[in-house]
């Protein structure tokens, strides 16, 4: 993968990849199980000039976790000695692997690859990523999560998010009836004010002719959106819900790279977009969704990674909430800061993806 080459260039030195298990701070219910603990890799890119740029992926499951490690360190041989160029490399990789798709596993081993060099290349500038791409890190309107815990325990997470100073909750539903998914949704209203925005999420559990029923109820509960109500990929299911409802209908976390985001804006899918940093293709796949979103006049928000993505929500000019979650603080050194229910990206180098050496050797597997 040759590329053009200059003495001034910082050059790829090394890459190695490390498996977490980082227990949650509370087990996360949702409508398919419990997620107790994240299996994470993290990957470290040391570049000729000593600077190290690193990345996070979420592999969901352990069973994901070993294959996804090995996955990125046998890359590594097609990396070293090439230019810091991360736009490039990843149009390189992504020709590399065309054949097997740039989904799955393969996408989450490009997409840290790419996470991991736009950080070294920041650094390599003592610059945080939203100044190296052109703009400055700036505050962005945040929502903390709540999982399928019925009506009791979502309403005690929506008030303890409220205390916070969150600006808003969003609670996974898609319970037996509609009159259960209200319940909840009232419930956390009651607990967290008037004056927060609440979100709900189906994690793809109903039908499109299912989720129209329901949004014609959940219509009159005041909701800033209703999240992924059919299976993330049908276009046209989720375009006849957000025809049909008066909500607005969020949608994107499960969307792999620009095509897929092409693909369901030219389908009318969805109201809003949320891009997962990791499925859309790292930072350079984010750029190219954000110009798209833009092009539509979308409003775009992130889907976990709560430190790169607050980077680069910055440089997003649809920019629209960021999804909080505190899964990953005991790995980093200096998570991610919400002040006044806003993130407060300034003060950070590169990504905002630093190491707790101590927590880390803890959880390596």
């Amino acid at each position: 993968m040759p590329m053009p080459s200059s003495s001034q260039e910082p050059r790829i030195k090394a890459l190695t990849a490390r498996a977490v298990r980082v227990p949650m701070p509370q087990p996360h219910r949702t409508a398919s199980g419990v997620v107790s603990e994240s299996p994470l890799v993290l990957t470290d890119i040391t570049l000729d000039s000593g600077v190290v740029g690193r990345s996070i992926t979420f592999t969901y499951t352990p069973l994901a976790l070993g294959p996804t490690t090995d996955l990125i360190r046998n890359i590594e041989p097609l990396l070293m000695g090439n230019a810091a160029a991360p736009a490039e490399i990843s149009r390189g990789l992504a020709a590399r692997f065309r054949l097997l798709g740039a989904q799955g596993l393969i996408g989450m081993a490009l997409a840290a690859i790419d996470m991991a060099l736009w950080d070294g290349l920041a650094h390599t500038h003592s610059v945080s990523l939203a100044h190296l791409l052109g703009g400055l890190p700036k505050p962005t309107q945040a929502y903390g999560a709540i999982g399928y815990d019925g009506p009791d325990e979502s309403a005690k997470a929506a008030e303890g998010w409220a205390q916070r100073g969150f600006r808003g909750v969003k609670a996974k539903i898609g319970y037996p009836t509609v009159a259960e998914d209200v319940s909840v949704i009232r419930a956390i209203r009651r607990a967290a004010g008037e004056g927060t925005a609440v979100m709900v999420d189906y994690n793809q559990s109903l039908t499109p002719s299912e989720a129209v029923e329901r949004l014609r109820i959940l219509d009159a509960e005041g909701l800033t959106w209703v999240e992924e109500p059919s299976l993330a990929h049908d276009y046209a299911g989720h375009a006849k819900v957000a025809r049909e409802a008066r909500t607005p209908i969020q949608a994107g976390e499960n969307w792999w790279g620009i095509t897929d985001f092409a693909h369901a804006l030219e389908a009318d899918a969805t109201d809003f977009v949320m891009a997962d940093v990791m499925k859309v293709g790292g930072v350079t796949g984010w750029l190219e969704a954000a110009a798209l979103a833009n092009a539509h006049r979308i409003r775009m928000s992130n889907h976990l990674w709560p430190e790169i993505s607050a980077q680069l929500l910055s440089v997003t000019p649809t920019a629209h909430w960021l999804e909080y979650a505190d899964w990953w603080n005991p790995i980093l050194a200096d998570p991610l800061r919400i002040k006044d229910g806003m993130s407060d990206p300034a003060g950070a180098i590169g990504s905002g993806t630093e190491w707790n050496e101590a927590a880390v050797q803890r959880f390596l597997v």
